[in-house]
């Protein structure tokens, strides 16, 4: 099992807080996933450029418990999928980047199959580098434009990734009679929200709390209307 590094290590104590404090209670395997997957991406961001956030502290808060965030909630929604006996929940990250949320849940939630989509070659062979890094069978990294997947997928995410009306367009071909859109977003996108077509019903809005950071996030839950 990798090992976190000196400086993510020292992290351990706030994921932990934090990560209880949010209701997704993490193993040691999974806190030392996490910490190892945030060392991963300080050392390639230095080379492709993840991310903006440089600071260590800072991807501590504003990436790994940000994306925490959402597991709750997702838990909730597949709960109450009630997908055929034997079948894995199945969750598509869009223009995923460095892999928020979708490593985030891959690692938290192992019976969710997690493929991680991005236009940029480097970011998806990012993903695949952490999957193997981190012994996640159930994480992928594609590379491809998201209108040229075929779901169906139950929940398709996207974290800071475009504006609802495009992150709805290009990925309905994506989504099941019965699949949710989960969209994380910071304040409450009232003008995104007005601007849907009438095929895209928001049926939730859900405020999110994120432990260390003072800033507003939601997530907006959609489904086809």
């Amino acid at each position: 099992m990798n090992t976190p590094s000196a400086t993510t290590a020292a992290f351990r104590p706030t994921l932990l807080s934090a990560a209880e404090q949010l209701g997704v209670p993490l193993t040691g395997a999974q806190a030392d996933a996490l910490l190892c997957y945030l060392d991963l991406i300080q050392k390639w961001t230095k080379v492709y450029n993840l991310t903006a956030v440089r600071d260590p502290k800072e991807m501590l808060t504003h990436h790994l418990l940000d994306s925490l965030a959402a597991v709750p909630p997702l838990r909730r929604a597949l709960a109450q999928e009630a997908l055929p006996p034997g079948q894995g929940a199945r969750l598509l990250d869009v223009g995923a980047g460095a892999g928020l949320p979708g490593v985030v849940i891959a690692v938290c939630c192992p019976e969710v199959d997690v493929s991680c989509v991005d236009t940029v070659a480097k970011k998806a062979a990012f993903i695949q580098q952490v999957a193997v890094s981190l012994k996640l069978p159930n994480l992928r990294g594609v590379h491809a434009r998201v209108e040229s997947l075929d779901g169906p997928f139950d929940v398709v995410t996207s974290r800071a990734f475009a504006s609802l009306v495009d992150f709805t367009t290009w990925s309905r071909q994506a989504l099941g009679a019965h699949s949710v859109w989960l969209a994380m977003k910071g304040k409450h996108p009232t003008e995104e929200i007005a601007a849907l077509p009438a095929s895209v019903q928001v049926f939730h809005v859900e405020q999110l709390t994120v432990p260390g950071l003072e800033a507003e996030r939601c997530i907006v839950w959609m489904r086809p209307a």
